[in-house]
């Protein structure tokens, strides 16, 4: 096996957490390409070598292969951005040998994460191959999208809210939910939670069309200033309290790239998800022991997906990349809409 490709996975956590797991990936991947072999590293031209570390060589090919997981990195900074790879490197392969004379490449704790990383990485690959069998959409059905959600685009607004989380049992939540139907002003419910020793706590921000899940937003578009809803969360219960609004539209032009990408990924999403129904439904698949009972039910409710992998956001909206029209908050309503209630927050 190439140390360069073991230094990869084996030193890897000595380093920063957001590299640590740009450099695992990359390890991993790098040892498939490499076949677990290191004759062919061997017998690669002296200019490839980047660095030699006691009898083993760092390439260039290393280098490049990190600095290519490295998403929007501007060009200028490729070279600075290749010695810091370069020298993490250089560590890696120091404790690499380290460990080899240790032993700990033999270590079943090490041998499982490979494996696992390997499993990862060829599933993973196997998804971007399907997903990349889906068609762009066309013109007609970016213009479609973008007429259908005008709370997204013509009518694009950022909310001022006051959202207030609120720690509570599933038989604690009708109780909420009819006392704040019943409360006229916020302190009123504030109180009420004091009273009942809730644990709660207060947020403000700002946020726009599409950082809201897409199953509310035309709920919150129809909401006038001042208006209030209840949602049920998994730790209890969240409050949304509309401070006010300010618009801020997005024309087609702007938004056609965004919505491109969008359709693009639920594409690449639903033939990723049948595809994997359909090999579920032609394998296989025996539950034993313990996780035999009930699996039935459980691989039905399951969504299809490559363990590890992120979970369809089907409530997502298109991620618009606008900077908004000036740093000024959305609207805020005076204190009367507020009912002064957002104090008792602390």
């Amino acid at each position: 096996m190439s140390s360069g490709v073991q230094a990869s996975v084996i030193a890897v956590r000595r380093l920063a957490p957001g590299r640590m797991v740009m450099l695992t990936v990359a390890a991993a991947a790098a040892l498939l390409l490499a076949g677990c072999g290191d004759k062919k590293d061997k017998d690669k031209p002296a200019s490839q070598s980047a660095a030699k570390v006691n009898k083993e060589e760092i390439t260039v090919h290393q280098i490049n292969f990190v600095l290519s997981q490295q998403r929007g990195l501007p060009p200028e900074q490729a070279a600075s951005a290749g010695r810091q790879v370069l020298e993490r490197l250089i560590d890696q392969e120091l404790a690499l040998q380290k460990a080899q004379d240790q032993k700990i490449d033999r270590d079943p704790r090490v041998v499982q994460q490979l494996e696992a990383a390997r499993r990862e990485i060829i599933a993973r690959a196997y998804v971007e191959k399907i997903g990349g069998g889906a068609s762009k959409p066309t013109p007609a059905e970016i213009k479609a999208y973008y007429d259908a959600h005008p709370a997204l685009f013509k009518e694009r607004k950022l909310y001022s809210l006051q959202e207030l989380g609120i720690e509570a049992t599933p038989e604690q939540i009708p109780v909420l939910r009819e006392k704040l139907a019943a409360t006229k002003d916020l302190q009123g419910f504030i109180d009420f939670l004091k009273a009942g020793d809730y644990k709660f706590a207060g947020n403000q921000a700002v946020r726009a069309a599409e950082q809201l899940p897409l199953a509310t937003l035309d709920r919150f578009a129809a909401m006038k200033d001042g208006e209030r809803s209840f949602n049920q969360t998994p730790q209890g219960a969240q409050v949304v309290i509309l401070a006010g609004t300010r618009s801020q539209p997005v024309d087609e032009q702007r938004a056609t790239p965004a919505i491109e990408q969008f359709l693009l990924n639920e594409r690449k999403r639903k033939i990723v998800e049948d595809d994997l129904k359909a090999l579920r439904a032609a394998g296989k698949v025996e539950y034993v022991g313990e996780y035999a009972n009930g699996a039935k039910g459980a691989a039905a409710a399951a969504t299809p997906g490559i363990a590890d992998a992120p979970a369809p956001t089907p409530n997502a909206a298109p991620q618009i990349e606008i900077a908004p029209a000036n740093p000024e908050p959305a609207s805020a309503p005076g204190t009367n809409t507020l009912e002064k209630g957002i104090k008792g927050f602390k």
